[in-house]
């Protein structure tokens, strides 16, 4: 059994996840977030199972579903929000928005608007950690769209070949936009793209936050006493569309309603109070001070600036 403190930090992580998404969704409707949001509602076991398990000399990369990496591994939630809101005090001055949130203060080497295009960042920064002799690993969170792409499978092999301390975290919600994994790709168990490369590979339940958390620490005990590289397949399906404005109507009722019974915020919620003991009022008073948090961002968010002309010119002077 997991003690007090971790499971009601996972929990208070997870909820966190939960509610940014939820209440920024209400933002882009508002109007005060431009460009494509991708909502990462229903994956949130992942980033904190996995997060959950890292130190921070520990590396990270991330994707355009990426806002629960970030938190999950320690972002501000002030600079988060200013981000997306285009505000100059946001993580990359209002500049990158939803898809490009980086802090490298915290291991975070960025999200990317390119599918799998972070899977070389990482293995380049677990070569780094390598040959420097890092007690570290890198993190790539990925999905099942970009297995099939190229860069996929040629980064894996290159960790594998050069047993680096690489962990691959495949978030398998089961569609590429609105395309199923079962239309792209002959043998749907993607853990085997792993094997093939002979790399250790994990299939494993997605929504369960303490599976993945035990997973990812088997995955850096094996990147450090064995040999790297690992991949982990992580089972989940996300709770709408592709992206805000995607109503999700090719997602099947059968399947959505399944996965919204394995709800993972509401599985860590179960766990707090049937096994650890705590009663509805302090599980409520974990919500109001999540809901405060976020409150308070999005109100800093909204009172912050957007970089001047003259800031701008002057900011790209040196790029």
């Amino acid at each position: 059994m997991y003690s007090k403190e971790f499971v009601t930090n996972v929990y208070r992580t997870l909820l966190t996840i939960r509610v940014f998404e939820t209440e920024c969704i209400k933002l882009y409707r508002q109007g005060f977030i431009r460009g494509y949001f991708h909502p990462y509602l229903g994956e949130e076991a992942i980033a904190v199972g996995v997060c959950a398990a890292l130190t921070d000399k520990d590396y990270i990369t991330s994707t355009h579903r990426g806002h629960g990496h970030c938190i999950a591994n320690g972002a501000n939630l002030d600079k988060m929000i200013a981000e997306l809101l285009g505000k100059k005090d946001g993580y990359c001055k209002g500049l990158g928005g939803s898809m490009h949130i980086a802090d490298t203060t915290k291991g975070n080497l960025g999200a990317n608007g390119i599918v799998g295009a972070g899977i070389p960042i990482g293995v380049g920064a677990a070569l780094a950690t390598k040959i420097r002799k890092d007690d570290a690993v890198t993190v790539t969170f990925s999905s099942d769209g970009a297995a099939n792409n190229g860069v996929f499978s040629e980064a894996l092999n290159l960790a594998a070949a050069w047993d680096l301390p690489f962990i691959l975290v495949l978030e398998n919600n089961q569609y590429a936009v609105s395309t199923p994994i079962k239309e792209s790709t002959r043998e749907v168990e993607l853990v085997k793209r792993g094997e093939s490369l002979g790399v250790k590979s994990f299939r494993i339940d997605g929504n369960n936050v303490f599976e993945v958390y035990e997973t990812t620490k088997e995955a850096i005990r094996i990147c450090k006493e064995e040999k790297g590289p690992v991949l982990i397949e992580a089972v989940t399906f996300r709770h709408g569309g592709h992206h805000v404005n995607d109503p999700g109507l090719y997602l099947q009722k059968e399947e959505l309603d399944y996965y919204m019974s394995k709800d993972p915020v509401e599985f860590a919620r179960k766990y707090l109070i049937d096994d650890l003991g705590l009663n509805e009022s302090e599980v409520e008073e974990i919500d109001s001070i999540v809901n405060k948090q976020i409150e308070d961002s999005i109100e800093f968010a909204k009172e912050n600036g957007e970089m001047s002309s003259k800031e701008f010119l002057k900011f790209i002077e040196n790029y």
